[in-house]
């Protein structure tokens, strides 16, 4: 966000930037755009009120609640993981991204699993996904919706992780796939989430073959981020 607000000024435009911890639900703003990171409820709330246009907008960030994308992805023929499969499962809490280690659990069969599920009710949460844990690459992707932007990396290659799930899928092996058929797949889940500037995660099967296992709004893109400041601020700009 740094970064794109930055060349925004370079450009000329105005820029006030508002940390959504100190938004209160009666503050106005005269602005022709926001540029939203914001996902508590009072946020979104808040962004639902405004008769401007928001990148990314609260009802697709809304719609990024992982039980809600894996009806979605289904629905516009995404590869998702299968249900069933013989190399164990992954519990993930469906009413939001994953904040701590804890709300993503790898368990080795149906036994551990019924025991992560009722872990997971103990903790107040009975919203949640279950997939299969599927053997390959584990491949991070970010994107700009209808720039071309598009990017992926292994971050078993930089070791940049976030709660080092990777490592159970082991170092890459680079198997070979189609970037573009990837990007295709990705560009369509963000448009019929309706959002803009996302990313997530695939893992690549050693057939060249993918399936989607997460997809986020606004990611870090701590890999690319001069680059897809460029693009946001193209998508602002168009």
């Amino acid at each position: 966000m740094t970064a794109v607000t930055e060349r925004l000024q370079a450009y000329g435009h105005e820029v006030t930037t508002i940390n959504e911890g100190r938004l209160q639900s009666d503050d106005q703003i005269a602005s022709q755009l926001i540029l939203s990171m914001g996902r508590l409820p009072g946020t979104l709330r808040w962004l639902e009120a405004q008769n401007v246009k928001v990148i990314n907008t609260p009802q697709s960030v809304a719609r990024c609640k992982r039980s809600l994308l894996e009806q979605t992805m289904k629905s516009c023929e995404v590869p998702v993981p299968p249900m069933e499969g013989s190399n164990g499962y992954w519990l993930k809490r469906g009413d939001s991204a994953a904040q701590t280690k804890g709300d993503v659990v790898y368990c080795a069969d149906k036994e551990e699993l019924k025991r992560k599920v009722d872990e997971f009710h103990q903790r107040g949460i009975n919203d949640y996904t279950v997939s299969t844990h599927v053997v390959g690459d584990v491949v991070k992707f970010y994107g700009v919706r209808g720039t071309g932007f598009f990017r992926h990396y292994y971050p078993t290659d930089d070791g940049i992780s976030k709660f080092g799930d990777e490592q159970l899928n082991g170092l890459a092996r680079h198997h070979q796939f189609k970037v573009a058929d990837l990007q295709q797949a990705s560009e369509r889940l963000a448009a019929a989430v309706g959002i803009d500037v996302y990313g997530g995660d695939c893992i690549v099967k050693p057939d060249g073959t993918f399936c989607l296992i997460d997809f986020n709004d606004w990611p870090s893109f701590s890999r690319c981020r001069e680059e897809a400041a460029e693009a946001i601020v193209k998508l602002i700009i168009e």
